[in-house]
């Protein structure tokens, strides 16, 4: 069983406390992020060894709230749906700090792997501090790199950066954070294990939770929320998807 976490940007009014209902005339318009989780289980590999993630296996939920609630809303639902007889737990996101706090708190013992793909950006994000203004060098940079980052590779790849950072003195504060993001996360980039295992190594499925849950709903044009008007949207939009619609609108009707 996998779960996933990940945020997204939405509107929200600039001062909600105040009753108003839009953004203000010449300021400019806020964000909130709105934190969307997936919980889905996978029991096959394809032909060549690729997961499969089980039919209408994945639920959401989602909310404009603290980490620490939200990750406790995860929890929820991961024990909703069965955590705790899982054969094989797994927990999947990007590099954000809150997901893994969440993650160590909420899922002790799970897998936990970073996107693959998120961290391929963090290197393509170092090509283009490197090479600004020279697309070919940028691409001539990232296979070395890729490949040692897709073979789990890190700590060669950690000391390499180390070594451009050194090289490249105007870059250094920049490149030593990145370098840091991939040691800090070393354990959680150990792809060709994971994927020996038949494991996902990519947060798409919450990706695109994030833009047919949320951002197809919330996020269209002139649209600006109140946190509580935005979460309960969110609300209904993960209960509807979930299968649960039908459930809720008995029990409200019997309020």
């Amino acid at each position: 069983m996998y779960v996933l976490m990940d945020g997204v940007q939405v509107p929200v009014v600039a001062a909600e406390t105040e009753g108003r209902t839009g953004r203000i005339e010449g300021q400019r318009a806020r964000t909130r992020e709105c934190k969307l989780g997936c919980v889905f289980t996978q029991t096959m590999v394809d032909h060549a060894g690729w997961p499969i993630r089980d039919p209408d296996s994945t639920t959401y939920v989602g909310a404009i709230e603290t980490s620490e609630a939200f990750g406790f809303r995860m929890y929820t639902e991961a024990w909703r749906r069965g955590w705790e007889w899982a054969l094989l737990k797994v927990a999947l996101g990007d590099g954000a700090v809150w997901i893994w706090n969440e993650a160590d708190r909420h899922f002790p013992g799970a897998i936990q792997i970073v996107d693959l793909y998120h961290a391929r950006q963090h290197l393509w994000g170092i090509a283009g501090l490197l090479h600004p203004h020279d697309l070919a060098a940028k691409q001539g940079w990232m296979p070395p790199m890729k490949s040692l980052l897709d073979g789990g590779q890190i700590a060669p790849l950690v000391a390499r950066l180390h070594e451009i950072a050194t090289e490249q003195t105007s870059l250094t504060e920049e490149i030593l954070k990145e370098a840091d993001f991939f040691a800090t996360n070393a354990s959680r980039m150990n792809y060709p294990g994971f994927r020996a295992k038949g494991l996902f190594v990519g947060t798409g499925v919450v990706e695109a939770g994030c833009k047919t849950v949320i951002g197809a709903r919330l996020k269209r044009s002139g649209m600006f929320w109140t946190v509580r008007g935005a979460n309960a949207i969110a609300a209904l939009r993960c209960c509807r998807l979930n299968g649960r619609f039908e459930d809720y609108w008995e029990e409200a009707q019997a309020v």
